[in-house]
């Protein structure tokens, strides 16, 4: 692992990645700066009372980059911020924790972005991981842009544990490192606001391929136009996910099986029936799901583990009740067109 006593860094924003990343940081001896927009009353900095942190509130001033050895973004810090842009002119590395994470991690890291559904399918995959090592001394950790972030628990990862890492473009962006398996579900006009053209928004999505090795895996969706343009990025193995039949390594369905085909081998994996999940679109989350899984070496007893039962997480075609007569479900994730549509559908 990386060597941080003594050096200076400079971490923008305070909110769950920022706080994480700061902590981790100051415990292995860097000299930090935290800085956050919001003043002081409007933040928990009870949380890092503990630590020898000094705080810069209420401003990002270019004073920070003073002496500064490296520049850590939280997810909503925009890449082109300008106290970023002139870290760079000054020859200052710019990073973000997911960065840090994927460098220092002792296990093989999974990687899953898209513009839907990368919640579930890391939630599903986390499901199916813990199946598999029921019983063992292995791990699984399931983070990044969901729940807890992983750098909070690198010093806990041991070489032989899953990790499962969901990535958002705002992460991407910024990174020069991807996981060793990376799988891109779809990709659709979506955060616009910040990343400005579509373009920019693919290329950031293609930072989970763009730094793979020959030896590394590459999940993409083959029934997905954009997500499957993404294919000459890949530097290694590839495996597809989709519904129908094809020519290649991968998961599709058959006569009521999901199957994979791996290593020249065709298996069938459980029934589609065993899916709780609702609609269209989350069949193609269970086939990424189950795809990665075999790619990682996963038993198809704990990937049909992982899908019984499962009926998703919050926001995301999440039941409420019944009231005169109308089912309600909040999808309330839905920031795109297409989210709505494939919520309709279902």
């Amino acid at each position: 692992m990386e060597n941080w006593e003594g050096v200076r860094v400079v971490v923008l924003g305070l909110a769950r990645q920022g706080k994480a990343l700061t902590r981790y940081l100051t415990e292995h001896g860097a000299e930090v700066i935290a800085s956050d927009l919001k003043r002081e009353d409007e933040l928990p900095l009870d949380e890092l009372s503990d630590l020898e942190i000094q705080f810069e509130l209420g401003d990002h001033p270019h004073r920070l980059l003073e002496q500064a050895d490296l520049l850590c973004l939280s997810g909503g810090i925009p890449a082109d911020l300008p106290l970023a842009q002139q870290a760079r002119l000054q020859g200052i590395r710019v990073a973000n924790d997911s960065q840090l994470f994927l460098e220092n991690s002792l296990a093989p890291v999974i990687g899953i972005t898209g513009s839907a559904g990368k919640t579930t399918t890391t939630e599903l995959l986390g499901r199916m991981g813990r199946a598999a090592v029921e019983g063992s001394k292995r791990s699984v950790w399931v983070g990044g842009n969901i729940g807890r972030p992983l750098i909070a628990d690198l010093d806990q990862i041991k070489q032989d544990d899953l990790v499962v890492m969901e990535l958002s473009s705002f992460q991407l962006e910024l990174m020069t490192a991807s996981p060793k398996t990376a799988a891109v579900l779809n990709l659709t006009p979506n955060h616009l606001d910040r990343h400005h053209t579509l373009e920019a928004y693919t290329a950031a999505k293609a930072n989970i391929l763009n730094f793979q090795l020959e030896g590394d895996t590459a999940v993409l969706s083959r029934e997905d136009p954009a997500a499957w343009g993404l294919r000459n990025y890949v530097q290694g193995r590839l495996l597809s996910f989709g519904v129908r039949p094809f020519d290649g390594e991968g998961t599709y369905v058959e006569r009521g099986q999901v199957r994979l085909i791996l290593g020249g081998e065709e298996v069938r994996l459980f029934p589609v029936e065993a899916i709780s999940l609702r609609g269209p679109h989350n069949l193609q989350n269970v086939l990424a799901a189950s795809a990665l899984a075999g790619a990682a070496g996963i038993e198809p007893e704990a990937m049909l583990a992982g899908v019984e039962g499962f009926t998703g997480v919050e926001h995301r075609l999440e039941f409420v009740r019944t009231v005169g007569g109308a089912d309600w479900y909040n999808d309330s994730i839905a920031t795109a067109p297409e989210r709505t549509v494939a919520a309709i559908r279902s």
